[in-house]
């Protein structure tokens, strides 16, 4: 695909470069095209930032050893962030700008020319406050510049071998909570494993537990529905959800989209 030579040659004249890798396909392509270009002075760096889910963190430490790049864990608190906390519609920004502080700090003691991520130009059509705030940090991003579609990584890795090519896309927890709505801890945890349960019970990759004031509002794909309909499934996944915290639990008819909590 000539888009990723344009991707290669887009680190040509970089000397070393951190990639601010999550746990999906965007940034594991961008660690890829790095690591091949300029190889040991490519340097992933992950956030344990504990609204990142436990499923994303093992993630990005796979693709980081299919790659053969060198991998830094760096960890802090968010929810020590009042801004972050108060979850009001610049939650996001605030996330990113705390993120740009740790990763520039990372970038300055390795010496890296430049930082990068994972945004391709489908982000660009959603609200996305996070963008803004890595941009304003001087964070580069490759696949914008280079005009990778969602569709295009996902091709681009598998074609590359990577095994995280068809991974569902996710977002950080706190994106489960409406704005206005608090971000804690309790919630957080009562989230990710409320959709680690319904991955459990029915075949589904992709779903949202939205934590509604403590009632589950439950996302799969539209195809998938069918399998929450089902009386005595959606009986035993209630269940599960309301030992777990939840008050009671409701299901979207209308399905799992990229970006709804954002409407």
């Amino acid at each position: 695909m000539k888009k990723y030579q344009d991707l290669l040659n887009w680190f040509s004249d970089k000397n070393s470069v951190l990639v601010s890798l999550s746990g999906g396909v965007d940034s594991a392509l961008v660690a890829y095209a790095a690591f091949e270009k300029i190889g040991k002075n490519a340097v992933a760096v992950t956030a344990d930032y504990k609204t990142l889910a436990e499923d994303e963190l093992d993630s990005a430490k796979k693709i980081t050893e299919e790659i053969g790049i060198r991998h830094i864990l760096i960890s802090y608190d968010e929810l020590q962030n009042e801004n972050f906390v108060r979850n009001d519609k610049n939650r996001c920004f605030y996330c990113r700008d705390e993120l740009s502080e740790k990763l520039l700090v990372t970038s300055k003691k390795l010496g890296s020319d430049v930082i990068v991520d994972g945004t391709h130009v489908d982000d660009l059509g959603d609200y996305r406050p996070g963008i803004d705030a890595l941009h304003k940090n001087g964070i580069k991003s490759p696949l914008v510049e280079t005009n990778f579609t969602k569709q295009e990584i996902r091709k681009q890795t598998k074609t590359l071998g990577l095994t995280v090519y068809d991974r569902p896309s996710n977002s950080c927890l706190a994106s489960r909570i409406p704005w206005g709505q608090r971000v804690t801890a309790e919630k957080l945890a009562r989230v990710e494993m409320g959709e680690l349960m319904i991955k459990q019970s029915i075949d589904v990759k992709q779903v949202r537990v939205r934590d509604l004031d403590g009632v589950a509002k439950i996302e799969v794909d539209l195809d998938k529905i069918p399998l929450l309909i089902d009386q005595q499934k959606i009986e035993e996944v209630s269940e599960k959800l309301q030992m777990i915290g939840f008050s009671s639990v409701i299901v979207d008819y209308d399905g799992y989209m990229p970006g709804k909590a954002n409407i």
